[in-house]
């Protein structure tokens, strides 16, 4: 591949400490992620030690309080240092996303003695978190989850299976939303699973096309006891918030398609520049040319979408129809950008040897995962005509 260091991204921070921290991630990215992403995907490798290092650094608890061991860092900054850690290797930035996500439910929900007990060591103690929210009947339809949680006297056993989970079978600990009433989402409660719980397990992780680094399975919760001290919220409040997670997991995700847009843009600028043909780069003809303008236009726009909706998000203003926004514009704008990358590198780009085709797998995924971009429009669609009539 051509030795063409891409130029870093030029960005708006609100604060000499976001700058700072962006510094460190670049540092983080460019010496410890990227050098062995594509090694390590190839192989189906999940860098469990990438993720101790993070926590160390104070990188998995950004957006959370300090009193908690959180970075106290706004949506904006925190959305950048994902988009950074994406573009080294989407399994990372992915991977820290779901933590966040996992982390949601207690954060903002838990009691204070909850809180004060679980949320050091999964914001800096180097424990990593799953959610489970999709079953394998029901994905988008998320309201009609299966999995029970029964009431014992002072405890809950949890039976059910969780499907399409992120981390499963590796994860410290599960946000689990279990039905514990009536059906729809009403019924619904959050709970907090240790993942050495008895009855716990997990399937063999997914066969898929992209991210063979993280692995994604089915977790099985046979009979799993957890205490009322475990339940998060009120009981029938899960899938509310589910939803509010759902939000802000949904930035991240933008974030992250932005960051495997980069990428993929970096490596065609990259390859342009040194393939010659006909006598002079390629990056000299007009229709490649035109190719990289609009990818890099997307791109910007996309980050921009992205923070703008962030920027609602810490002003405590509704942004729940901007964040299916960004969550749509930015994943579609990774899948063309990707597919352009690799029609940039010609024969090349369709092989393993660069990195392109590896960012095409990748960028796929972003436009299913915490809400297919199907599910994205709609949820624009209500926002701007109302709920559909039955």
């Amino acid at each position: 591949m051509p030795d063409h260091a891409p130029q870093p991204v030029d960005r708006q921070l609100p604060t000499d400490e976001a700058r700072d921290l962006i510094s460190l991630v670049r540092d983080i990215a460019q010496r410890e992620i990227a050098p062995k992403a594509a090694g390590e995907e190839a192989a189906g490798r999940f860098p469990r030690e990438t993720f101790t290092l993070l926590s160390e650094s104070g990188l998995l608890g950004l957006p959370y309080d300090a009193e908690y061991g959180g970075g106290e860092q706004p949506y904006e900054v925190y959305l950048q240092v994902l988009e950074e850690l994406a573009a080294a290797r989407l399994t990372v930035g992915l991977g820290v996303s779901v933590h966040t996500l996992a982390s949601y439910a207690l954060a903002t929900h838990g009691t204070k003695e909850q809180r004060a007990e679980h949320l050091p060591a999964m914001l800096g103690g180097g424990l990593l978190g799953a959610y489970c929210l999709s079953e394998p009947a029901s994905g988008s339809d998320a309201a009609s989850l299966r999995t029970k949680a029964v009431r014992d006297g002072d405890r809950w056993v949890l039976t059910g299976t969780k499907a399409w989970i992120t981390h499963g079978g590796i994860a410290d600990f599960y946000t689990v939303m279990a039905r514990t009433g009536e059906d729809g989402p009403r019924g619904i409660t959050a709970f907090l699973v240790p993942g050495d719980a008895e009855g716990l397990s997990a399937a063999a992780p997914e066969k898929k096309m992209g991210m063979k680094g993280s692995p994604t399975a089915q977790v099985h919760l046979d009979g799993v006891r957890v205490g009322d001290e475990r339940r998060i919220g009120e009981e029938g409040q899960g899938f509310a918030i589910a939803l509010s997670a759902l939000d802000s997991g949904r930035l991240g995700i933008a974030a992250c398609a932005i960051g495997v847009a980069q990428a993929a843009l970096d490596a065609a600028v990259g390859y342009a520049r040194e393939r010659r043909q006909f006598g002079r780069p390629i990056a000299d003809f007009q229709g490649l040319r035109f190719m990289l303008a609009d990818m890099a236009t997307q791109i910007e726009a996309g980050r921009a979408l992205y923070l703008a909706a962030a920027r609602l998000k810490d002003a405590g203003r509704p942004f729940a129809k901007q964040a299916a926004m960004a969550k749509l514009h930015c994943t579609d704008t990774a899948m063309k950008v990707t597919t352009d990358a690799v029609q940039i590198l010609g024969g090349y780009g369709y092989t393993a040897d660069f990195p392109a085709e590896r960012y095409m797998r990748e960028a796929k995924v972003l436009q299913i995962v915490e809400g297919t971009n199907q599910i994205q429009r709609m949820v624009i669609a209500r926002h701007l005509a109302g709920p559909e009539t039955r």
